[in-house]
């Protein structure tokens, strides 16, 4: 199926429903807000970021489709259009159904750095277009395949590497790593192992205060999403369960905990089974964003920063917030 492209209208059409368990979720998601589809026809859409226009130039979305090895555009009142093609894996054999790029994370100078699955590594699109390798090892040995990344306000890098970018991801026997780990990259590139606790540790994003680190597991088995407290070194102590989304799998709901975003009140909008599930620092549930499909990950952005966007597996989405990002 191709990409849906023609955009320019305000006709959008709506995906789900939202489900407000809490009154305080009023504060945060107008009365009449919607889940809006910008397009679709997408492998598995992941991955999205927003990028400030410059001067008279508009802001725009770019999102990874994995299968397709591509990273896409959306412009307002323009549509999808190709952004990057390879976006993930530039090898010359056939390699797993994954091989593109995941989630993508500005850096401080508006360079967008990306996970990439197939060439299993942190780069970075530098100014004209090259590529620049920041890490594809730990110890010298190959890193699964990066999926998810934040950055620190001091520089470094924090990013999640469970197998799903390996052809034959956990069993893959390209495999040099035995554990799933949640990784730091310093400014000087010194790359530290944070915690190999988490079996499938995916999304993740700091609180406003950066004191805590969320990191959500899509592991079926142990469906939650982590908190860890950030320690002046910068390194992690122990992580503890700030929500359990198992028996939600359990019921059948589509997806699995995978990306999130910080709210600045601290709310953690995190990609769950059924859809965006919107928590407290506390763990309270308020909401969900119930898209009815396997939704993969979310990001604020948008002109004035309150627009959350959302991929749920073949759409591309967004929704008005009464919020922003954390950061």
């Amino acid at each position: 199926m191709n990409a849906a492209t023609a955009q320019d209208t305000l006709n959008f059409p709506i995906l789900g429903e939202v489900i407000r368990h809490d009154g305080a979720v009023d504060k945060l998601l107008p009365k009449d807000a919607k889940i809006e589809v910008l397009g679709s026809g997408f492998e598995w859409a992941e991955g999205p970021v927003w990028v400030p226009g410059k001067g008279n130039e508009p802001g725009f979305l770019l999102f990874s489709d994995i299968p397709r090895n591509s990273i896409m555009k959306w412009v307002e009142g323009k549509g999808v259009s190709l952004y990057l093609k390879p976006a993930g894996y530039t090898g010359v054999v056939e390699y797993g159904g994954e091989p593109g790029s995941n989630g993508l994370i500005l850096d401080p100078k508006g360079q967008v750095v990306c996970c990439e699955h197939g060439d299993r590594r942190l780069s970075v699109i530098t100014t004209g277009g090259g590529k620049r390798t920041l890490v594809d090892n730990y110890e010298g040995k190959r890193l699964n395949s990066p999926n998810d990344a934040t950055f620190h306000s001091g520089g470094d890098i924090y990013f999640t590497d469970p197998p799903y970018g390996l052809p034959k991801q956990y069993d893959d026997p390209r495999r040099e790593l035995d554990f799933c780990g949640v990784y730091r990259v310093a400014k000087d590139g010194k790359v530290t192992l944070l915690t190999k606790e988490m079996t499938r540790p995916n999304g993740i994003g700091f609180s406003p205060d950066e004191k805590t680190l969320y990191v959500a597991q899509s592991d079926p088995a142990a469906a939650v999403v982590k908190a860890f407290a950030v320690k002046a070194d910068g390194t992690l102590g122990e992580g503890k369960v700030l929500y359990d989304f198992t028996a939600d799998f359990k019921k059948g709901w589509p997806g699995l905990p995978d990306g999130l975003a910080v709210d600045a009140q601290g709310n953690i909008w995190a990609t769950a089974p059924g859809g965006v599930s919107i928590l407290t620092p506390e763990g309270k549930l308020l909401g969900r964003l119930s898209t009815g499909e396997r939704t993969a990950n979310c990001k604020f952005g948008g002109p004035d920063g309150s627009t959350l966007f959302m991929t749920a597996d073949m759409y591309i989405c967004r929704i008005k917030t009464s919020t922003k990002a954390a950061r």
